[in-house]
């Protein structure tokens, strides 16, 4: 049975330390020479300084920008005041652009980047992402990650929070190298090869690990902030703790491939 190998003490969660790497072993980019990286945990996100996202990135400034997500899963960057147009420029150079399924496109307000998605919070429409998913994992090829733009913050509330999955996947036993725990509650349906109890059983065991704090970073937002994340690697969770206030982001998500 499974209760035998994820059963015990804590129900399988044992306290002490709890200390993951940031990449797979023998794995690590080269140090940047045209931006900053400051750490906000041990094992994921950073912030970036030195870069305008209103700009062009040239060859050097995406392999740097690219390795700093693959190592730190997500990049932040503040008071970047930009448009629409400039924010899907940003995210384009990673690959084309996606349309999301169930969310409508900015039209009226930026009809010169159609792919911008807007996510408008306030006292008619409550927050509902408050629950760890990576985006469209259902889809053969889901998204390879987003560029999330803050239009307009609550005074206070409305974080974000991202869990690294490749961490969460080091620490299950037994681990047997740098993969990635790809389940989340709203699109994991069932274990093929599993009969129902025992996949409920194993699955909310593996949902459960994106809710250690070691493996994740908070983001409080400002306006004019951005967020770029690695969906294949990471999970999120935003925070409504805010309502009725009104809380705006623009997202633009970048296609990916099939997962191997």
């Amino acid at each position: 049975m499974l209760s035998r190998t994820i059963a015990g003490p804590l129900n399988g969660f044992l306290p002490g330390p709890r200390v993951a790497e940031r990449a797979p072993a023998g794995w690590s980019p080269e140090p940047p020479t045209r931006l900053t990286l400051t750490p906000l945990t041990p094992t994921i996100g950073a912030v970036v300084e030195g870069v305008d996202l209103s700009g062009p990135v040239d060859d050097e400034l995406f392999a740097q920008l690219d390795g700093a997500l693959l190592e730190w899963k997500v990049l932040f960057f503040r008071a970047q005041h930009i448009t629409g147009e400039q924010q899907a420029t940003f995210a384009a150079n990673w690959g084309p652009l996606e349309t999301h399924p169930f969310y409508g496109t900015v039209s009226g307000t930026d009809a010169a980047a159609p792919e911008v998605v807007r996510l408008e919070k306030g006292a008619d429409v409550p927050g509902f992402e408050n629950v760890w998913h990576s985006d469209v994992t259902w889809r053969v090829e889901p998204s390879l990650g987003s560029v999330l733009r803050a239009i307009d913050v609550p005074a206070v509330g409305g974080d974000t929070l991202w869990a690294d999955m490749g961490a969460a996947y080091d620490r299950l036993t037994p681990a047997t190298g740098r993969r990635t725990l790809y389940v989340n509650r709203i699109f994991t349906q069932h274990i093929v090869g599993l009969d129902a109890d025992e996949s409920a059983e194993l699955l909310e065991h593996l949902y459960l690990q994106a809710g250690f704090p070691e493996y994740q970073c908070r983001w409080s937002w400002q306006q004019g902030d951005v967020a770029f994340w690695d969906n294949r690697s990471t999970q999120h969770y935003a925070a409504s703790d805010y309502f009725p206030q009104r809380r705006v982001m623009e997202r633009i998500t970048v296609c990916g491939d099939r997962p191997r």
